[in-house]
């Protein structure tokens, strides 16, 4: 059930704590503020809207949601970040979902499991610069992103990217239980649906209807 927190300072500590970041010092490591200057923001004594879009990539929340509110993101949402952190200075551990997004469409309402996966550090971060803890490995399913996006092709997705800024870009979304990566380009209040494949006629839908869970950010085309 969701919730509406009253004060961004309210729903900023709600977010840390939800990411499983227990201790405020800590979180102000990783974010890359000075701990007692976080404290300050957390406590209402400072404003801090010129790092909520900072703070908020850190939790897989919006920096939007962190300002103005609304409904409680789900705990779902953000709940396990810290199941993929570094292993050593060499690895990183990312989450790959047993979820196959349709090129098409695909139903998203069966339990999905997650597993851990190891890659090198370097060629995380040769590919992105957001935290592993974002990232989630996928596969596609169907023809309809041919030839970008083959069946079965691996697809990584950046959780902490929610919100459409570039047209035309790769996402991964839900509308209802029906999952699809497709290129969105908003037009007023809707999104237009395009697929690479030229057989496969465009679509729209209302934004409030549709449920971004990531930007495609790397494609590992299957052999």
């Amino acid at each position: 059930m969701s919730q509406t927190l009253d004060s961004p300072e309210a729903r900023l500590e709600w977010a840390r704590t939800q990411a499983g970041y227990a201790d405020k010092a800590a979180f102000a490591k990783v974010a890359g503020v000075n701990a007692t200057t976080y404290r300050a923001y957390e406590n209402g004594q400072n404003g801090y809207a010129k790092l909520a879009g900072q703070f908020a990539k850190k939790l897989g929340v919006s920096a939007e949601w962190l300002l103005e509110g609304g409904p409680t993101p789900p705990i779902s949402e953000v709940a396990h970040l810290h199941q993929a952190e570094e292993i050593d200075d060499d690895t990183v551990q990312i989450q790959h979902i047993d979820q196959a997004y349709g090129l098409g469409a695909t139903f998203t309402d069966s339990p999905v499991e997650i597993e851990l996966l190891r890659f090198p550090k370097v060629w995380v971060d040769s590919i992105t610069n957001t935290s592993p803890v974002f990232l989630t490995w996928t596969r596609g399913r169907g023809d309809s992103m041919e030839p970008t996006i083959g069946d079965g092709d691996l697809i990584l997705l950046d959780r902490s990217q929610r919100k459409v800024e570039e047209q035309d870009a790769l996402w991964a979304f839900t509308v209802g239980d029906v999952g699809a990566i497709k290129r969105l380009r908003v037009k007023g209040d809707r999104f237009q649906i395009f697929s690479d494949n030229a057989s496969v006629p465009p679509d729209e839908e209302p934004i409030d209807f549709v449920n971004i869970v990531g930007r495609v950010i790397f494609v590992g085309m299957r052999k």
